[in-house]
């Protein structure tokens, strides 16, 4: 190893080839939107928690605000915590974001149907 190899390691740490460092500006702003995802988040399952708990929202509609605050949830997850954008190179990303909810569906609507198709063809227990 030559001098300038290892004044290179010694001065950019140990990084993948091609990897440029981070500097403190780029440290910062990725902390920063962190620290913004966390505040969304807490704030989301504070608000659900609030709606759950009171008589503000009207009753039969709780479940369906419930609903849209586990979906910003889960929004907010996707773009702060997993870095799921609209950039072309995260292509494969949605896709398997796509396939991982395509069989979650599947598994989540078979196990319904077939439950409802046993609960229906039970022979009926005799009372007595």
């Amino acid at each position: 190893m030559s001098q300038s190899d290892v004044e290179t390691v010694l001065d950019h740490g140990d990084a993948a080839p091609g990897d440029e460092p981070a500097g403190r500006h780029e440290v910062a702003e990725g902390l920063l939107g962190y620290l913004v995802g966390l505040f969304l988040a807490a704030f989301i399952t504070v608000v659900a928690f609030f709606i759950a708990g009171t008589n503000l929202v009207w009753g039969p509609s709780i479940p369906l605000a419930l609903v849209v605050l586990a979906i910003a949830q889960i929004g907010v997850h996707l773009v702060f915590f997993i870095h799921i954008t609209t950039g072309p190179d995260n292509a494969n990303n949605v896709l398997a974001l796509a396939f991982g909810v395509l069989i979650v569906m599947l598994i989540m609507v078979g196990s319904l149907w077939i439950m409802s198709n046993l609960s229906q063809n039970m022979t009926p227990m005799q009372m007595g």
